[in-house]
């Protein structure tokens, strides 16, 4: 068998093994973007950044040294954003905050970045000026440059989080046997039956509106009947399951939700084991050893941009992380929990935008309520009315509640949901139709009911909720690169 090791040689040496290294002044080389410059009149101070790191590294161009004409006519129009290739010897820095600089003697701008507006000889070749400028910038400007944030210190640290962060679930869960699952994006099911999806066609629309057609053909489409863009692939999954024991999904969900918030996107990113033989006090210890496992990975991984993060974004996230890293997560039920909710309100203690009652979903406020002052940490609700969950989850014997379980943590709320999934074809069958679903178009799910069904359960995390919760980003727009919300499908 042919094994290739990557070799690091291979490719340009990044900045944060350079500043790691031990300065005898050996020749270096470093690529990356201009975050300033400072011009003396012998010396000439460039700070390159590559995104490997928070840092960059300090360049040192000595005039009295001498320099090559096109390396100082570069220096002297060089600007902040230029992308540039720097030689020079590694050498230990006399400023503070810095080991080591490269006393620099060859200048390469790969890449221009003005600060100021040039005008081309036609429209296309108009060049604005580049807008990160070295200043604070808020959020919202940022979110209107998504393409370039990923240059700023924040946005930098969010993608290098993301990036370890999702490296850490498929370790978590290759580590325990799961085989990753590639659900299909396209679908004809809804498995929430909630509706709020996206139509997936290949018909022309606008020429059958243009014909008066009194409805459309779906049977003359390109799957022959309704299609939509997943809500989840859990329902696929459970197909697995029941074949190969634990499985889970990573990939890309869509609701069609009119959620103009925060906490709210159109497309986002899902995690979703599912196991086979398991109840829902396995899922719910599942649940917790998974969230405890990926917070200590980025407490370790992530320590630098979650040190930015405590700094910066959220002071004391770090401490919050450890907090839900080493509690012993406590279970209430949903009854106990409305309860307390009802107590609290009466008591006039707090005042709920929404009135809690048996019956109703849990709210962010009850959520943050339940992990703050009654569990004083993470909390695990189970069993909730059937009557605002989906179909699939496990009835109990009461008729009233389902299997169900949601994750709270404190600062967030609810950060996982799952369930029991309803084994009894009969039950599940009921259920359906209660919903006005209709079982011929889940004959397949009906199927694992049919031939060998076992116990299975699990649950779903939204991977951008669990940035929000890790980095302190009080916007969901905020942690993935390119977000899609209403009226919003820029980049």
């Amino acid at each position: 068998m042919l094994i290739i090791l990557y070799n690091k040689a291979m490719l340009p040496k990044l900045i944060k093994y350079i500043l790691a290294q031990t300065p005898q002044s050996q020749e270096t080389e470093v690529s990356g973007w201009v975050r300033t410059k400072r011009d003396m009149k012998n010396l000439v101070f460039v700070e390159v950044n590559d995104g490997s790191c928070f840092a960059g590294i300090q360049c040192t161009f000595d005039r009295e040294a001498g320099l090559e004409a096109q390396t100082e006519a570069d220096l002297s129009g060089l600007t902040t954003g230029a992308s540039v290739k720097i030689k020079g010897r590694l050498v230990p820095s006399p400023s503070s905050g810095q080991a080591v600089e490269i006393a620099a003697c060859n200048l390469k701008v790969l890449g221009e970045a003005p600060a100021e507006n040039l005008n081309g000889k036609n429209q296309e070749l108009d060049i604005q000026a580049y807008p990160l400028q070295k200043k604070r910038h808020s959020l919202e400007f940022l979110r209107e440059i998504a393409h370039l944030r990923p240059r700023t210190n924040t946005f930098g640290a969010v993608a290098r989080l993301r990036s370890k962060t999702a490296f850490a679930i498929h370790r978590y869960f290759q580590e325990r046997d799961f085989h990753y699952l590639h659900t299909p994006i396209i679908t004809a099911g809804d498995c929430e039956g909630a509706g709020a999806m996206f139509q997936v066609t290949a018909l022309d629309l606008s020429g059958i509106a243009k014909t008066g057609a009194n409805g459309v053909d779906y049977s003359k489409d390109f799957f022959g009947k309704k299609t939509f863009l997943t809500v989840s692939g859990q329902l696929e999954a459970e197909t697995y399951a029941t074949a190969i024991s634990r499985v889970y999904t990573f990939g890309p969900t869509f609701r069609a939700e009119n959620s103009n918030t925060a906490r709210h996107l159109a497309e986002f990113w899902m995690v979703e084991p599912e196991i086979a033989f398991a109840e829902l006090n396995d899922n719910m210890a599942l649940a917790e050893d998974f969230l405890k496992y990926i917070i200590n990975a980025a407490l370790t991984e992530c320590a630098g941009e979650l040190e930015f993060f405590d700094a910066h974004i959220e002071k004391g996230i770090i401490e919050s992380l450890k907090n839900t890293a080493n509690a012993k997560f406590s279970h209430i039920t949903y009854t106990e929990a409305v309860k307390e909710l009802e107590k609290a309100a009466s008591s006039k203690k707090i005042s709920f935008e929404f009135e809690p009652h048996w019956g109703s979903d849990l709210q962010s406020e009850h959520e943050k309520f339940l992990t703050e002052k009654i569990a004083n940490g993470p909390v695990i609700v189970t069993d909730y009315p059937k009557n605002i969950k989906a179909f699939y989850m496990k009835q109990n014997d009461d008729d009233k509640t389902v299997r169900a379980m949601d994750v709270l943590v404190p600062r967030l709320g609810e950060i996982i949901g799952g369930s029991q999934r309803e084994d009894d074809l009969e039950k599940l069958i009921r259920r359906m139709k209660e919903m006005n679903l209709k079982t011929e178009d889940y004959y397949w799910y009906l199927d694992l009911r049919r031939y060998g069904s076992v116990p299975h359960s699990g649950f779903g995390l939204g991977f951008e909720r669990l940035i929000q919760y890790i980095s302190g980003m009080t916007n969901i727009r905020d942690v993935i690169p390119y977000p899609r919300a209403v009226g919003q499908a820029e980049f």
